[in-house]
């Protein structure tokens, strides 16, 4: 079964259709860069232009870096600000003709899901937690394998700052840090996480999970296993086709209770 998925970056937005038996994608993906400023009628047209390549016609599931719930966005700390209080997943749906149905979720919380159930968190119990480091640092934490949806840990106080703005791949670029400077902040990061939460697992995802070998050996001091997402910087895409075929599925199952009824 293939259903498409969109991942909304903030500096790129990426989707290709998904293999959900294999969990991966069906076809290469296909990248646009994220609009500055990254409004909600330039996203979604730059999202229309990733769906309209594939010329995909079907259910589409969309991750957005922030807080969702219902399909409306409640923040946006790496996106223009006029997205809060939108229903992007209607936007997204007018964008592409309206024929569409449209799931948007947390851009992490997708990237976990597909994780747990494909990759470096499957079959794993007790207390997980993905973390994505990007242009921000989403996080998508589980227990017993159950979402705990838009936990936004990137956004905790780290030595008097948002930890995004210390420990996220962009603060690595903005600040020219070595690999050995970034790891000890990334690191600082997730004892602070860990003391909080007590995870079994971390999951560091992300663009930079292609790099593990870079960074993951210079972090010291942190009492859980850290492993990098084997679905790597592809985990947002089939999470969010995870999302619309379970958006389809539970349509489906109301229209044949309602017309039972």
């Amino acid at each position: 079964m293939q259903i498409f998925g969109v991942d909304i970056g903030g500096t790129g937005i990426k989707g290709a259709p998904v293999d959900l038996e294999r969990g991966d994608l069906a076809q290469e993906r296909h990248k646009v860069l994220t609009p500055h400023p990254a409004t909600p009628e330039g996203v979604a047209g730059c999202v229309g232009e990733v769906v309209r390549h594939f010329e995909w016609d079907g259910p589409l599931g969309v991750t957005f870096p922030g807080v969702v719930t219902g399909g409306v966005i409640r923040s946006a700390a790496n996106m223009d600000k006029s997205w809060i209080g939108v229903d992007a997943a209607a936007l997204i749906a007018r964008e592409l003709g309206g024929g569409m149905p449209v799931t948007v979720l947390n851009d992490a919380d997708a990237a976990g899901v597909a994780e747990m159930t494909y990759g470096a968190g499957r079959g794993r119990g007790g207390t997980v937690l993905l973390l994505t480091l990007g242009t921000g640092i989403g996080s998508a934490l589980f227990t017993d394998g159950r979402l705990v949806p838009n936990s936004e840990l990137g956004h905790l106080e780290l030595k008097g700052h948002d930890a995004e703005t210390r420990a996220s791949v962009k603060a690595k670029e903005d600040h020219d840090l070595t690999w050995e400077r970034w790891a000890h902040r990334v690191q600082r990061y997730l004892q602070h996480v860990e003391m909080l939460f007590s995870p079994d697992l971390f999951i560091i995802g992300g663009g930079v999970s292609r790099k593990p070998e870079k960074f993951l050996p210079l972090i010291e001091g942190v009492r859980a296993e850290i492993v990098p997402a084997k679905l790597q910087n592809n985990a947002g895409i089939v999470g969010a086709a995870m999302a619309a075929k379970a958006t389809k599925a539970a349509t489906t199952a109301k229209a044949a209770t309602t017309g039972k009824k």
